[in-house]
């Protein structure tokens, strides 16, 4: 008898898979974030030299817990994504005929495309509001201060002439009003100024993004998973095969999306420190990036997503297929 595909412990693997992981990386995801959102001065000059010095320039004026600012509403909201992601690729897959043949590739990555294109309901709002608050320590810092003040360290974003304002980065204190946002205040405004559709600011991207990565991420991991050793009286990978196998597809996919990424994360960021460019659209953003940045500023932060990527998609798939719902509810796993 053909087996039936089971939802519930799809979700609560799913849920668990995506609490972990996001857990494990989030200090990486903030970094990204803010390496992604800078932008290099005239001069050349930039606030975060690298990954390494964005991390121990954020620990040092906003403490350790400075890492983890938005992670609340990560949290409160993967446990829907990933559900999604990972549930909606399965669900796609059985009712293409996965279930009991292998599918041939153009379906593995349109299966792996519509659970993308069904996350982006939940990612979109997840990803605007913890973009806010992890973002929020790197605008602080760049102050706007008249000429012939005390400087620290000269900071001029692309775009503005010399001799009007000169911009300096400084560190602020932790306590600051500018780096006490939460997420519900961000929702909030943008609910009163721009209704629900506020909150799906940078949708476009988003599916750009999350589209692509699941039509690349799933089928390379299953590929990768089926070649692994199976566990005893078990079809699944054992668990260290199938954590390498989403960390070498999350890396791979996390790459191919970067320059989405980028301009995903530029269209979602609501308040930008003075001078900084601000853009009408995709395309719009696009154009400017590699006009004023060039094309390596596509793949900003790409070092960072894969150390996020990778690992929270190694730990989310290992997670999910450990059967940790099935041996709770007592069921068989697929």
């Amino acid at each position: 008898m053909e087996p039936q595909f089971t939802l519930l412990p799809k979700v609560i693997n799913g849920s668990i898979a995506g609490v972990v992981g996001v857990t494990c990386v989030f200090p990486i995801d903030l970094v990204k974030t803010r390496l992604q959102n800078q932008q290099i001065g005239k001069d050349g000059q930039r606030l975060y030299k690298n990954m390494l010095d964005c991390a121990i320039k954020t620990c040092r004026n906003e403490g350790f817990f400075g890492m983890y600012r938005g992670s609340g509403v990560n949290l409160l909201l993967i446990t829907p994504e990933k559900t999604i992601k990972l549930v909606g690729n399965d669900f796609f897959k059985y009712y293409l005929g996965g279930n009991t043949k292998k599918l041939p590739l153009h379906l593995e990555m349109l299966a792996g495309a519509g659970a993308g294109l069904c996350q982006v309901s939940i990612t979109t709002p997840m990803e605007l509001l913890k973009i806010q608050l992890q973002d929020a320590g790197r605008t602080a810092t760049v102050q706007t201060v008249k000429s012939g003040a005390q400087p620290r360290t000269e900071f001029r974003p692309a775009g503005i002439p010399a001799g009007t304002r000169t911009y300096y980065a400084t560190p602020v204190a932790a306590n600051s009003g500018a780096m006490r946002l939460s997420a519900t205040e961000v929702a909030l405004q943008l609910l009163r100024d721009k209704g629900l559709f506020g909150l799906y600011r940078g949708c476009g991207a988003t599916l750009l993004r999350d589209v692509t990565f699941s039509a690349v991420y799933f089928p390379l991991f299953a590929n990768i998973n089926a070649r692994g050793k199976r566990r005893k009286d078990s079809s699944q990978a054992v668990f260290y095969h199938s954590f390498i196998s989403g960390c070498i597809a999350g890396s791979v996919a996390s790459v191919s999306v970067n320059p989405f990424d980028v301009v995903k994360t530029r269209l979602q960021l609501l308040k930008k420190a003075q001078g900084e460019q601000s853009y009408a659209g995709i395309l719009d953003c696009f154009r400017k990036i590699f006009q004023q940045e060039g094309p390596t500023a596509f793949f900003k932060g790409a070092g960072c997503r894969i150390l996020v990527i990778a690992p929270l998609f190694g730990i989310a798939q290992t997670v999910y297929y450990l059967g940790v719902a099935e041996f709770v509810l007592g069921t068989k796993q697929m």
